[in-house]
């Protein structure tokens, strides 16, 4: 009974303190997420649907990622020019109607171009939610601020995933519609419930100091670095893995969607219990270099064991727990790096690392397989996944030497 109080408590300490603005906004996302149904089943929908070589889909994938590049630089500047609040609710509600006009396509130049607009719309969101979240936090509640919202996006990922391969059995078309009436049902809500917030006021002249920028943070130059590799690694979950799930396992899309919604529904249960209890415990980043070495485990497990579904599920629920070690302190970092004069860049260059991952995961991905199959490509991507976390551990050694170093010179 004393166990069961215990948790219950250790509950309800992860959730206290944060700001009703910060709820309003992570159900927002809930609903949005919930209908994320398109992406998860792209590569199956143009291979299996629309008959295109998986190096087709994979160029498709390409351009979702170089949107999501356009649409990071898109959403920061216009952030600055009109306020995140207006940005994030454009997004949503232009993208749901761009996701069932992709739904009407069917040449690969049409797709193409629909998924590169779509993405460049959609992706506008993330920098502009970034400082929302921010905006809506407190400093000492900041990290289980982005963790309340990446708990949203992933339960939103668990019934998306889930329902989408459901609707997938009776038709591709239902996945279009469904997903772009839950991104434009997220704005009205988000219109309603959280008042708008105006562009800040800009002061006539702003000093900035040129040690401040974030192109002279080589610790964080690197840390990108990292982040990109881990991010290309990691994202073969979204594209060339349901592939793999459909083609050499044989799993039918519900089955798929259900193993997926795995990671969802274990980061919704586990994520923020977690960030709560380990959060300050350890320097961010060997948090994040554990994660990428789980993250390598669940692609050798695939490389190495036979294709049947226990294999796949246990892939799940060992990459589900090396993104949560992964993602939520990544965030941290960066927003511990920067100050509040300079974090729109820091935002910036780390939401475009993950879109750059997102154009050459899914390409290098299908060349690969096309050309040598899935498992040798697995084995090399936990290749990078090792390259990426022990960068990571050298990362913090160098951070922890530098202040070993300051200290001393301090007290001389």
């Amino acid at each position: 009974m004393n166990l069961v109080r215990q948790t219950i408590r250790l509950y309800q300490n992860a959730y206290t303190g944060l700001s009703p603005a910060t709820w309003w906004l992570s159900l927002v996302l809930l609903i949005n997420r919930s209908g994320t149904m398109v992406i998860p089943f792209m590569t199956v929908y143009l291979t299996q649907h629309l008959h295109f070589s998986i190096a087709q889909a994979g160029l498709v994938m390409a351009c979702f990622g170089s949107g999501a590049i356009v649409g990071a630089l898109l959403g920061g500047w216009l952030s600055d020019k009109i306020g995140f609040y207006q940005v994030q609710f454009w997004s949503l509600f232009s993208n749901g109607l761009l996701f069932i006009l992709l739904g009407q396509m069917r040449t690969f130049e049409q797709i193409c171009i629909c998924v590169f607009v779509m993405s460049s719309v959609g992706d506008a969101f993330r920098p502009a939610n970034s400082i929302a979240i921010a905006a809506y936090s407190a400093p000492e509640n900041r990290t289980r601020s982005y963790a309340l919202n990446r708990l949203a996006v992933n339960l939103g990922w668990s019934v998306g995933p889930a329902v989408g391969g459901i609707l997938a059995s009776f038709s591709y078309q239902l996945l279009f519609w469904v997903d772009g009436f839950t991104c434009m049902a997220a704005a009205i809500l988000m219109r309603i419930f959280l008042p708008p917030v105006k562009a800040p006021v800009k002061e006539a002249k702003t000093v900035v100091i040129k040690e401040d920028k974030v192109w002279k943070d080589n610790i964080y130059l690197w840390f990108l670095a990292f982040a990109t590799l881990n991010a290309i690694c990691l994202f073969q979950f979204s594209s060339i893995v349901p592939l793999y799930f459909k083609e050499v396992m044989h799993m039918e899309e519900w089955l798929i969607g259900l193993n997926m919604s795995i990671n969802g529904i274990l980061i919704a249960v586990v994520e923020m219990v977690m960030v709560y209890r380990l959060d300050g415990t350890r320097p961010n980043l060997v948090f994040v270099a554990r994660g990428a070495l789980m993250v390598c485990s669940s692609y050798l497990l695939l490389s190495f064991l036979p294709p049947i579904w226990a294999v796949a599920a246990l892939f799940m629920l060992i990459i589900t727990f090396g993104e949560m070690f992964c993602l939520p302190f990544m965030n941290s970092f960066w927003i511990g790096r920067s100050k509040d004069h300079n974090r729109g860049q820091y935002a910036a260059l780390y939401t475009i690392s993950y879109s750059l991952a997102n154009i050459v995961s899914p390409t290098t991905g299908a060349f690969v397989v096309q050309h040598l199959g899935f498992k040798p490509w697995w084995a090399i991507t936990a290749l990078g996944c090792i390259i990426s976390g022990t960068g990571f551990w050298w990362l913090q050694k160098k951070i922890t030497a530098g202040k070993a170093t300051r200290s001393i010179s301090e007290l001389v």
